[in-house]
């Protein structure tokens, strides 16, 4: 496989093992292009800039009681005892198996929370818009099943009382198109209609607007403060 001259694949390589859903063999592999490919590491680095932010959005997360029983007999642990019962504890396989359980419950809590991030809710878009010295200012996921976005402010974003954030979808040809109103903190649920993720969008943008948005229904009428792109998840 001539990894160096196909674009697509490394971007979708990249993402893939960002994410965590390169598996095996492939990930091994992967891993190996990285060692001698600068070009594949700095690739790599921009999804894990891009999708790190998705993080703001998975809550924690207690795992069934079921679960740590799996993990106690899958690793052949000894019976937990009551802590009156201290010298049923104080043996040598039982601290071995209490570093063991500890590595799997930290392992586990890891494919937990990304498991989590990924199905909740199905993302299936993502965009970060950055500001004039390329800082994140803002994270975008889209969810096209449930026609839904979530926009939530990650930057430092004041915004002066008078005024309100815009959010807009602009074309490669025509006006831009208002998706709508941002809250200056926290995060904001809007449509995710046809308009704001279509072919023909070449970026989105934020402008900053008096209060409830542009006089103009042809676009925006302050200045654009942060800008970026749609990323179609693999």
């Amino acid at each position: 496989m001539n990894l160096r001259d196909n674009a697509p694949l490394r971007e979708k390589l990249a993402a893939e093992y960002v994410l965590g859903t390169l598996k095996g063999g492939a990930r091994r592999r992967f891993e190996s292009y990285l060692h001698n490919d600068a070009a594949l590491r700095r690739i790599t680095m921009e999804w894990q800039d891009r999708l790190a932010p998705l993080a703001e959005f998975s809550s924690a997360r207690t795992p069934r009681k079921q679960v740590w029983n799996d993990i106690e007999r899958r690793l052949n642990l000894p019976r937990s005892y009551p802590a009156w019962q201290f010298w049923r504890n104080e043996s040598l396989t039982f601290w071995r198996g209490l570093g063991v359980a500890s590595t799997a419950v930290a392992a586990l809590l890891v494919v937990v929370i990304s498991v989590r991030m990924l199905e909740t809710p199905s993302l299936d878009y993502v965009a970060t818009l950055t500001d004039e010295q390329s800082r994140t200012a803002l994270v975008l996921t889209g969810d096209s099943g449930r026609k839904s976005m979530t926009v939530r402010l990650v930057g430092n974003a004041p915004v002066p009382s008078d005024k309100q954030l815009q959010l807009w979808a602009v074309p490669k040809t025509g006006n831009p198109r208002s998706l709508g109103l941002l809250a200056d903190r926290g995060e904001v649920r809007l449509a995710l209609t046809p308009g704001a993720i279509g072919a023909d969008v070449a970026l989105l943008a934020v402008s900053l607007e008096p209060k409830g948005g542009s006089p103009n229904p042809n676009g925006p009428t302050g200045p654009i403060l942060y800008k970026g792109n749609w990323v179609r998840m693999m």
